[in-house]
């Protein structure tokens, strides 16, 4: 793992290797670049989100996440998803990794991209969830989820 994070109530390592760049909007709190898996191709992007006072429960962010994704037998992304609960810093932390055809999320303009992944965590705080969003191709994203993990497992507030 890399340095410590510090945000307004949340802290965390940032897996070495990934690299912060200018968020791309003012919803964003912040934002890292994966490298790619060895071999070449595509980066992954990693976003970190926060609505004081708001932004929902887990499971409707959950299913959110889920409406961006089709798979490709036409079958159900929530049915496919891996959910893994566990606690880091004394809050509750629920991750979640999916793959499929990615349509993106608010602020995508690239169309569907067929054979993304997505590594993402909810982090519950009393103020509000903190939400770390991971999409990138799969092998990237397989190589990299073992950090997304390593990393929600390292939050506090």
């Amino acid at each position: 793992m890399g340095d410590r994070a510090t945000f307004d109530g949340l802290s965390f390592e940032v897996p070495s290797g990934w690299t912060s760049e200018q968020p791309s909007s003012n919803m964003r709190v912040a934002q890292y670049r994966i490298a790619p898996a060895s071999g070449g191709g595509e980066p992954g992007e990693c976003t970190l989100f926060h609505f004081p006072g708001q932004g929902g429960s887990v499971q409707a962010n959950l299913e959110r996440w889920y409406g961006q994704f089709t798979q490709p037998d036409g079958g159900s992304t929530e049915a496919k998803a891996r959910v893994e609960k566990f606690s880091a810093g004394g809050l509750h932390v629920t991750l979640v990794q999916v793959t499929g055809t990615y349509s993106g999320g608010m602020d995508s303009t690239d169309g569907p991209r067929t054979g993304y992944q997505l590594v993402a965590g909810v982090v519950e705080t009393p103020e509000a969830p903190w939400f770390l969003k991971c999409t990138g191709p799969e092998a990237t994203m397989i190589s990299a989820a073992p950090a997304v993990r390593a990393l929600l497992s390292t939050v506090k507030p």
